[in-house]
């Protein structure tokens, strides 16, 4: 490890639930890295299982909306995982903007980009189960970022029609199923994806934290207070509904949430375009749109 790459002690990208996030550098080519660094005797061995989970599904991805796992190194005492390095997350993104909320086109544009992520690995039968913004990384500090999804430690291979019961996940963003142990499967997601449209939209989570937020989630009790949501389209609040649905049949697969009229305006596939030239590969947009915006 200490061959291969420099770790920055000083540098602390993050600290998740299992370890610290340090910069650091690949020795070789000088290219900077991110380096998790877990101590296993400070760790119950059931969360070294669920890095050792995160690690295994990772290496057997290769996506570019999902952050690249580059090598894994492990001591009696510690184990590293080494990452590609990233420029800051999507929670940070909508804290750092003057209205402390994103406008709709960029939500648009990092909305689209998560869910192309998500259908990867929905078809690989990957469940992320702890999507929120902190999660969504960002690989530049432009307005229009390339995005990528990180922190699979809960991450659950979930097949079609099989359904999992173990309690995962963040607690503003966890899907009604979970918190009533009913059962869940890749549909848990797609409920994520509508707090995370809802939070990138207003600044504000859809449930209130201060009261019985368990209860609030799992009668879908929220509401669009006019500060800012008049300011915002209704095909927009038409997408949430449909994600922030507590029967899990009525809410939108990943699919149908990109095929959503909110998501398909020339705008939107546009700004998809031009990030796909920024970073030379076409994994975002398909060819047989090309024909209908242009």
């Amino acid at each position: 490890m200490a061959q291969l790459y420099q770790i920055h002690p000083g540098e602390v990208l993050g600290s998740g639930q299992f370890g610290i996030v340090y910069g650091g550098l690949h020795r070789d080519t000088q290219r900077p890295v991110a380096i998790k660094v877990i101590d296993k005797l400070r760790f119950p061995t059931k969360q070294e299982a669920q890095l050792k989970n995160e690690v295994a599904i990772l290496q057997n991805l290769s996506h570019p909306g999902v952050v690249n796992l580059e090598r894994m190194f492990e001591t009696p005492e510690r184990i590293f995982v080494v990452m590609e390095k990233l420029k800051g997350d999507m929670l940070e993104m909508i804290l750092s903007h003057e209205k402390g909320r994103l406008t709709e086109r960029i939500t648009k544009f990092l909305v689209a980009q998560i869910l192309v992520a998500l259908k990867h690995l929905h078809e690989k039968n990957i469940v992320h189960c702890d999507l929120k913004p902190e999660n969504v990384l960002l690989s530049s500090h432009e307005t229009f970022p390339q995005v990528k999804l990180c922190d699979f430690g809960f991450a659950r291979i979930i097949g079609e029609k099989s359904f999992r019961r173990s309690v995962v996940g963040t607690p503003a963003y966890l899907a009604p199923e979970v918190l009533r142990n009913k059962g869940y499967n890749r549909s848990l997601d797609m409920w994520s994806v509508g707090v995370i449209v809802y939070v990138s939209l207003s600044g504000t989570f859809p449930f209130n934290e201060d009261e019985d937020i368990h209860e609030q989630i799992q009668n879908a009790a929220f509401m669009y207070p006019p500060a800012p949501w008049r300011e915002i389209s209704p095909q927009a609040i038409d997408l949430i509904n449909n994600l922030l649905q507590v029967k899990q049949r009525k809410r939108l697969s990943v699919d149908k949430c990109a095929a959503h009229s909110w998501l398909q305006t020339r705008e939107a596939w546009a700004d998809l375009r031009a990030l796909e030239a920024r970073v030379g590969s076409r994994y975002l947009t398909h060819p047989s749109d090309d024909h209908r915006y242009q």
